[in-house]
């Protein structure tokens, strides 16, 4: 019997057997080569973090609470989140594909699919496996449009996962002309490095103040001698906040990490922008939004593809953020070589998964093969 990998508890992952199901007359059945997980809000149910639990209201706009009782009702559960294959089978009405033709989608992991044919795509010439699993962090990296980058502007980008290494790159694509990359680990920082990103710097730094050090990095250490002051009606007294327009225009968050998100409030100039990328599933305790955050009048725009309509709707809507990140991937604008890594064999794929969550140094987005 073929096998799929599930988490049958909290932080369980495993292998086991499903029976495959009949081929209706609109359905291909699909031989898995290549799939990977989504390294962050599916780690959320995984680990049935509470946040998991809470249904939004789409009518009033709210996440809801929900009772304790059903925070255990989402197991056990498919893990992953695209695929890329071969189609074995196709029922009698089936259109769209043939025998061999290999497809991708949005899919668990697990040896094979069987699934109506509408459910599929062709996986577009010029577009590798691995970069077909790149998909959804490009498409989730393109909302960073919402930041606004203009010709000439300093980006910096905080933590270098799969959406990070991409918005490195949208950044430059967009326009940027000085892009900083700042993770932890080294081999990131060299990717970052190969995909385009102009500094490196480890958050670490200068007793974990990279923010400081950024803002250092934009110029030359500004004149503090006192700047005059005006006098207004009331005995207001005007004067310039900022003098030296230190920092980068636009700070995008793409961790998760509440130390990452509060350096990026530090690192930015007065009247800059910060975009928040990453979903924040657990308290914020730590973040403290006084200081640079009060003082230099910052924007923070909350991103996310998939809250529909967007900020440019009608003109831009999801269909159109694909379109282009899976023609951008074709036409090789957007780097992938390195982003799937470690690639593991099936067999490997539950000792994989419990790694991503307990070791992430390990990887930067998990990639299963199949036989």
């Amino acid at each position: 019997m073929p096998r799929e990998l599930i988490a049958s508890a909290p932080r369980t992952p495993e292998l086991r057997a499903y029976e495959e199901a009949s081929l209706q007359p609109t359905q291909i059945r699909i031989k898995t080569e290549l799939a990977s997980p989504k390294h962050g809000t599916e780690l959320v149910g995984y680990r049935n973090d509470p946040v998991a639990s809470k249904p939004y209201d789409s009518a009033l706009g709210a996440v809801m609470p929900q009772p304790p009782e059903k925070a255990l009702a989402g197991f056990p559960r498919r893990l992953g989140n695209m695929a890329v294959g071969v189609v074995t089978e196709a029922g009698p009405d089936v259109t769209r594909f043939q025998v061999g033709d290999r497809v991708f989608g949005h899919f668990p992991i697990r040896e094979t699919h069987t699934v109506d044919e509408t459910a599929a795509d062709l996986l577009p010439e010029g577009v590798s496996p691995e970069a077909a699993l790149c998909l959804d962090p490009v498409v989730m990296a393109l909302a960073l449009r919402d930041g606004g980058i203009k010709l000439g502007d300093r980006v910096a980008v905080f933590g270098l996962g799969a959406i990070g290494l991409i918005t490195v790159q949208l950044a430059k694509l967009a326009g940027a002309d000085w892009v900083v990359a700042v993770d932890p680990l080294a081999n990131r920082r060299e990717l970052a490095l190969q995909m385009g990103a102009d500094v490196v710097l480890d958050p670490t730094m200068d007793n974990g103040d990279v923010g400081l050090a950024i803002r250092r990095l934009t110029g030359p250490e500004p004149d503090t001698a006192p700047r005059e002051q005006t006098r207004i009606t009331g005995g207001y007294l005007e004067r310039p906040t900022q003098t030296g327009n230190l920092g980068e225009d636009v700070a995008i968050e793409t961790s998760g990490s509440i130390p990452a998100m509060q350096q990026a409030i530090r690192s930015t100039r007065f009247g800059g922008t910060i975009v928040m990328v990453s979903f924040y599933g657990r308290d914020a305790s730590g973040l403290y939004l006084g200081d640079e955050f009060h003082i230099n009048r910052l924007n923070l725009i909350s991103v996310r593809a998939e809250s529909l309509p967007g900020r440019d709707a009608p003109v831009w809507d999801l269909q159109r953020l694909v379109d282009l990140a899976l023609r951008w991937l074709a036409e090789g604008r957007i780097k992938t070589e390195g982003i799937i890594s470690p690639i593991v064999p099936f067999e490997e794929a539950a000792e994989a998964y419990r790694a991503i969550d307990e070791r992430p140094a390990e990887s930067i987005k998990l990639g299963i093969r199949f036989a």
